[in-house]
């Protein structure tokens, strides 16, 4: 499920909102002692974090599917380079660096538990049930904080700016979990920047109707682009 972007946080009591991380997107299936760890773009990411698997085996229950987040926290907060250095085709560098800087996941859905699909449940209630399955969690699985109140959301947009949160994500409380579709919200941080666009590649399977990317260029501190 993914989120649409909005200018500010939605007023009124009908939203849970939770931080947004900056880090790999991710489902995570268990089905007794196998683990398969997802990207959003359905591909396999075991290989890249075994560090998780472990931790997902034993604390997870026996069978159940969650929607999280891969993150990894450094003294300086997240880093998503660190993220990145992980999809390297030599398992014998993932799993140096998987001692280096290891990383952990945050929940935020629970998708199925048991034989019980719970996409079309109230978010409240998917939530509450998260909270039941991860109350003995402990690092490296981490349950997302959640506030409904607007003022403590406000104050975690603020006052995490830089530490590698991007920004609140506001979930409707009788929402499903709709899958690929833009039903909940994101406000994030706004960073401007001077930058000279050199190109551009048309949206795909929209050409000459919508831009797909800039190709940007930056003035450096001599003035050389």
């Amino acid at each position: 499920m993914l989120a649409k972007r909005i200018d500010a946080l939605p007023p009124g009591n009908g939203f849970i909102f939770e931080p947004k991380w900056d880090g790999f997107r991710a489902l995570v299936f268990k089905d007794g002692t196998q683990i398969e760890i997802q990207s959003r773009e359905e591909k396999p990411l075991n290989r890249y974090f075994p560090e998780l698997l472990d931790p997902l085996t034993e604390q997870l229950p026996a069978r159940c599917v969650l929607d999280g987040e891969i993150v990894i926290a450094t003294s300086h907060g997240l880093d998503f380079d660190f993220l990145q250095l992980r999809l390297h085709p030599a398992t014998s560098r993932v799993r140096l660096l998987s001692k280096q800087t290891p990383a952990s996941i945050v929940f935020f859905d629970l998708l199925a538990a048991d034989h019980r699909d719970l996409r079309g449940r109230p978010f409240e209630e998917r939530r509450a049930e998260l909270e039941r399955i991860l109350t003995a969690a402990e690092p490296p699985i981490h349950l997302t904080h959640a506030t409904r109140d607007t003022n403590i959301a406000a104050e975690w947009f603020r006052r995490f700016e830089g530490a590698g949160l991007d920004g609140v994500i506001a979930k409707p409380v009788s929402g499903t979990y709709e899958p690929d579709k833009r039903v909940m919200f994101k406000v994030k941080h706004e960073r401007d920047c001077d930058c000279v666009v050199a190109g551009f590649r048309w949206y795909k399977d929209a050409e000459r109707k919508a831009v797909g990317s800039l190709l940007l260029g930056l003035y450096d501190d001599a003035g050389a682009l």
